[in-house]
């Protein structure tokens, strides 16, 4: 288990009985069921789950990419299931830092411009882009590459560009899909470890893996199951024991 301290008695993000339900031709999904879910200030939460659970559905509620079908999301105390997209998209740039497992960087420009092109949406100056970019990217351990493309990068450096480019608008929240999916071990433990620094550093950090090994950097670990949340704990060895237990 990590160790830092997380501020117990506040809440960033609350989920209300949160359904997600998509109309495909004549036939309803349910990706998400009456899902309950409190995120507490600098928390580092994994949520576990295997392909088809939901997961990536439910990062898209918190994230506010996507808006539920009834429930309700808070963000900070506001409820950002009735805000209209320009909001919301405000409230993205700011408040949240998105990290994907496929890494979303644009092939055509260098690491450098990668970082920075956040920053261009809120109306920040060249100037300032290039100098936060460059001490993001140093602080990631990119500072020699920071002028390479995409593909003149491995994996773990494209990830960690991703990271980078994240936390360019300081955001309170870093919402991360999977970022190891498509990174070998010594690179996906990288990765992990540097998320773990950025939450011992005060931002709250939210994981959805099916690496159940990931658990052991949370602080708290939610099982989600059939678009379900089935428990949350902090307690590593209790989780291992209730995914054990649920593929008898």
């Amino acid at each position: 288990m990590v160790e830092h301290k997380v501020n117990k008695k506040e809440n960033i993000i609350q989920l209300e009985d949160v359904w997600k339900i998509y109309q495909m031709d004549s036939v309803q999904v349910t990706a998400l069921r009456g899902v309950h879910l409190d995120v507490r200030r600098g928390e580092f939460l994994v949520i576990l789950g295997p392909s088809g659970s939901g997961k990536s559905t439910l990062l898209n509620m918190i994230g506010s990419l996507d808006l539920p079908t009834k429930g309700k999301i808070f963000l900070d105390g506001k409820n950002i299931a009735n805000m209209h997209e320009s909001e919301l998209a405000q409230l993205r740039g700011k408040k949240i830092g998105f990290v994907f497992q496929t890494f979303n960087l644009i092939p055509s420009i260098n690491a450098l411009e990668n970082v920075g092109l956040p920053m261009t949406f809120q109306g920040t100056s060249s100037e300032e882009r290039k100098k936060s970019a460059e001490a993001l990217l140093k602080k990631v351990g990119l500072g020699p590459r920071m002028l390479h493309l995409p593909s003149e990068l491995s994996g773990g450096e494209r990830q960690r560009v991703a990271i980078a480019r994240a936390l360019v608008n300081d955001p309170e929240v870093i919402l991360a899909d999977e970022p190891t999916g498509n990174l070998d071990s010594k690179s996906g433990k990288e990765i992990v470890a540097l998320l773990s620094q950025l939450n011992k550093e005060g931002k709250t950090v939210i994981m959805i893996t099916h690496e159940r090994t990931l658990a052991a950097y949370a602080d708290r670990t939610c099982l989600l199951k059939d678009g379900m949340i089935t428990s949350c704990s902090a307690d590593h060895n209790m989780i291992i024991r209730l995914l054990e237990e649920g593929k008898k």
